[in-house]
């Protein structure tokens, strides 16, 4: 990859943005591609060809989508150009959810297809509803209607935590849709027990894809290998998301350190790799990733253009600084903390929260994920003890602190 600078950008700064979390809510780092970095300082960028960038089949879908995944939790009515531009630079497959902004995010996506409607048709369009609320129906219906759409490609059940979840009346609800027209494709998204869900999904015969918490962290286990194989085999799409690896616990640690400038020294950054570590696996057949600006959105088609493969070393790096840091992060094995924690308590939810307040810098989401769950998780007086939780940890997670410290930054 090309070692090419935005204006006024010195590696030196670019370091510790990059290490200091300026830019760990986006996904990759700082490298340009060349329309970028030729840009006059202020102006956007000018269209580049959409051919150059990579496809991967969505599994027994056939459709094919660019291997860079918008993700739409950010201020999409106000960032039409970025839409644009994105188009342009081929990311064809689009993804949002009711939740985000509460329907925002679907306004800004649906603004933009009133304002171009040629280009609904060279976009394949995800949306998600959780299943807290029900009236699916109605919502989908609403949905659309803020999308300015007659159809999705691909429509999630949003956050799961178990396959339990994905009974039968989902089989006949998504039949029923398609019928209708209204969506093509059916599958689930899941932070928690991805591994489980992967298993279960592999045997149902309604699930086109499914969108997984999946990373250079994860991607290694060997029930994670063995559930993507599973999926593989029974031509379920795999999306990945939350693939920067960042978690609950925010460390500015010398492993950090040293990784961004390993990969810095080779002309990308270690967000740009880590990406790059999750294309590597052909299982995944996209990343999403939160591209909130021009310089992010850059950043990720410039890794997902470049087809050179990481390194054998690079790989090594990677895997040392997962050891390294393995008690910062949240592996999602969220039946084990909340069977040990007196039931069916999620407090995998409230690492996710704090991940997305220290890692991601999404303070307002991680709040109002944190105000959705049981009140019992979010008491101060102590009547919870999460001792037994954080001892049942794979990963050694400081749980009883990181609850504490929840309860007063996101309270």
């Amino acid at each position: 990859m090309a070692q090419e600078k935005l204006p006024g950008l010195t590696r030196r700064t670019a370091l510790k943005t990059l290490t200091l979390g300026g830019l760990a809510a986006a996904g990759a780092g700082l490298g340009a591609t060349t329309a970028l970095a030729q840009a006059p300082a202020g102006q956007p960028p000018a269209p580049d060809k959409p051919q150059t960038m990579p496809k991967r089949k969505l599994g027994k879908t056939g459709l094919e989508v660019s291997i860079l995944n918008l993700g739409g939790m950010f201020d999409t009515i106000n960032s039409q150009l970025l839409l644009k531009q994105a188009l342009a630079w081929g990311v064809n497959f689009w993804d949002t959810a009711e939740a985000y902004g509460n329907g925002q995010s679907e306004d800004g996506f649906g603004r933009f297809f009133a304002r171009n409607p040629e280009t609904r048709a060279q976009v394949i369009l995800t949306t998600k509803l959780t299943t807290k609320a029900g009236r699916f129906d109605e919502r989908l219906d609403e949905a659309l209607t803020r999308l300015k759409t007659n159809y999705v490609d691909l429509f999630y059940v949003h956050a799961i935590s178990g396959i339990d979840e994905m009974g039968g009346h989902w089989r006949d609800w998504a039949a029923k849709q398609k019928k209708a027209g209204k969506i093509k494709f059916f599958g689930f998204s899941t932070h928690s027990n991805m591994e489980a869900c992967l298993e279960g999904a592999a045997k149902l015969d309604f699930i086109d894809a499914v969108m997984i918490s999946y990373n250079f962290r994860l991607m290694h286990e060997p029930a994670m290998v063995k559930a993507l194989n599973a999926c593989t085999k029974a031509g379920i799409g795999v999306v990945a998301m939350k693939t920067q690896g960042g978690g609950p616990v925010k460390s500015d640690s010398q492993a950090e350190l040293d990784m961004a400038g390993r990969f810095l020294a080779k002309g990308f950054t270690d967000k740009q790799a880590k990406l790059k570590a999750v294309w590597d696996n052909p299982a995944i057949a996209s990343v999403c990733s939160q591209m909130p600006n021009l310089t992010i959105l850059s950043a990720n088609v410039a890794a997902a253009r470049d087809t050179t493969a990481l390194a054998r070393e690079d790989v090594e790096a990677l895997t040392r600084y997962a050891a390294d840091t393995c008690s910062d992060y949240c592996a999602g094995c969220a039946t084990v903390c909340a069977a040990a924690a007196g039931g069916r308590l999620p407090v995998a939810d409230v690492m996710r929260a704090m991940m997305y307040y220290r890692d991601y810098g999404e303070r307002e989401l991680a709040r109002e994920l944190y105000a959705s769950l049981p009140e019992a998780l979010r008491r101060t007086d102590g009547s919870v003890d999460f001792a037994a939780a954080q001892a049942a940890c794979p990963r050694g997670l400081g749980i009883a602190a990181i609850m504490a410290e929840a309860a007063v930054l996101l309270a």
